[in-house]
């Protein structure tokens, strides 16, 4: 077999692959339920699950990891997180942003680093199902060259096949009510992944899913607006100049996306604005600075996409903590997830010839499909699904601006007006609903990935959304 030129030395012979899968199904059926983890002191605060789900005949394996709800697991929401990235692992959300455990910050002395409870867990309130998807993102793999191909719209359809299975895994799940959720670039994958849910739906495939609604933090949703809108939040925030937002806003009649080569006076100020931002932690402005190899991808990046996600592996400052810089706490997780003995505890298959890293690079065999989800948001609140769209507002990856204006775009009555919603009698950020049965909410002082920023609100943002009530 040819290895692949997208970078994963996925070599695995066919019968080989057959033998893990049957190996792995019977792990599936009970094998798989996690009470502790090296590291932790103690039982865990939720029930974890782990283990593979075959899709596309089996040949792509996707691992996954379900934290039952510390609340009532039988009838308690499930929501599926997506990751972002779109190369980054489930377990990034898990340990970092919504799971039942984090990881202690503590500087790495070679020896096992310590997980500890989390306080603001959403799995507190609902059953949380995290995925490592696509190929090749944590521990999933690929045990043919064909699998290692993906897309966004492929996505889509691993999602839906993926949990269908799951739930015929689950049925005591099946009745449940179901959302599914993600940030940054799942705001291109989840809605058409939701979409597909609806239509298999309709058209009777088994098991039904009780799909209720749809969140989403800082998604990238429309690659022109959100681009487009970065430079407008960098002046808003006083990084540029009066006198530079003027001379680039006229040069280049407001579009910086996909800009005309030949317009040399719009080129010449879009490369001055992305060194002018070159110091900024973009994913919080307001977060130290951490220099790294890892160049930033601006509105000037030549893929189709905006700021790059891979950036964000190491491009994180800490506003609490040991550690000065984010990218300090991130490293943990590579030492944590790559143990062996952590490796043996979450059932991970051992063939699998790549080490865990939090979110890849991108170097790999996918296609970016979706230039904006805009239309799947339309189709979904036609269907009447409940949606929960909110944003870090000091981000300028995803500039809460961007997201205002694709919302905007779609011409739904304001239900409740532009008000701040509270947390422990301080404003934790603003928010307005709409007839459409979509909420928007700012989280004040977050960034990219609000709920690492800013647990204790998002987890009151989230716990009164999921409950139907207003923020």
């Amino acid at each position: 077999m040819a290895i692949p030129k997208n970078g994963f030395n996925y070599i695995l012979p066919f019968l080989f692959g057959l033998w893990h899968f049957m190996n792995i199904s019977q792990v599936v059926f009970g094998q798989n339920r996690i009470t502790s983890l090296p590291g932790y002191e103690g039982p865990l605060p939720s029930v974890l699950e782990t283990g593979y789900i075959g899709v596309e005949k089996e040949e792509l394996q996707l691992f996954y990891y379900f934290v039952e709800s510390e609340n009532n697991p039988k009838e308690d929401p499930i929501l599926l997180w997506l990751p972002g990235g779109p190369h980054c692992s489930g377990m990034s959300a898990l340990l970092y942003e919504i799971g039942p455990f984090q990881l202690e910050e503590k500087e790495y002395n070679g020896t096992l680093p310590r997980l500890l409870p989390r306080q603001y867990s959403w799995s507190k309130i609902v059953n949380i199902l995290f995925v490592d998807l696509p190929v090749g993102s944590g521990y999933s793999y690929a045990t043919t060259t064909r699998a290692n191909y993906s897309g966004d719209l492929k996505i889509a359809e691993n999602v839906n096949e993926f949990l269908r299975k799951w739930m015929l895994k689950h049925t005591q799940y099946v009745s449940n009510p179901l959302y599914v959720g993600g940030d940054s670039y799942s705001g291109f994958t989840l809605p058409p992944s939701v979409h597909r849910m609806v239509n298999d739906n309709e058209e009777g495939m088994q098991p039904i899913l009780n799909l209720k609604g749809y969140l989403l933090g800082n998604p990238a949703t429309d690659r022109s607006i959100d681009g487009n809108t970065q430079v407008a939040f960098a002046h808003g925030m006083g990084l540029i100049s009066d006198e530079f937002f003027e001379s680039i806003k006229t040069s280049c009649n407001g579009v910086y996306h996909n800009i005309d080569p030949n317009n040399h006076k719009c080129k010449s100020n879009v490369l001055q604005f992305t060194r002018d931002l070159r110091e900024i932690t973009t994913s919080h402005i307001l977060e130290n600075y951490c220099n790294n190899t890892d160049i930033q991808k601006l509105i000037t990046t030549k893929r189709k996409r905006i700021m790059s996600e891979s950036t964000l592996k190491y491009n994180y400052g800490q506003e609490h903590g040991v550690f000065a810089c984010r990218k300090e706490s991130y490293k943990l997780s590579l030492y944590w997830m790559n143990d062996n003995r952590v490796q043996e505890a979450l059932h991970a298959y051992k063939g699998t010839p790549i080490k865990w890293i939090r979110c890849h690079d991108g170097k790999y065999h996918y296609r970016y499909e979706v230039e904006s989800s805009v239309k799947y948001h339309v189709k979904l609140s036609a269907k009447g699904f409940r949606s929960l769209i909110y944003s870090g507002d000091h981000d300028i990856i995803v500039p809460f601006i961007g997201t205002q204006t694709w919302i905007r775009s779609l011409n739904y009555t304001i239900h409740d007006e532009w008000r701040k919603w509270i947390v422990d009698s301080q404003i934790a950020g603003y928010t307005r609903t709409y007839s459409n049965k979509m909420t928007f909410a700012t989280v004040k002082g977050a960034g990219h990935t609000a709920p690492e920023y800013k647990p204790k609100e998002c987890a009151a943002m989230f716990k009164r959304w999921i409950a139907g009530d207003a923020l």
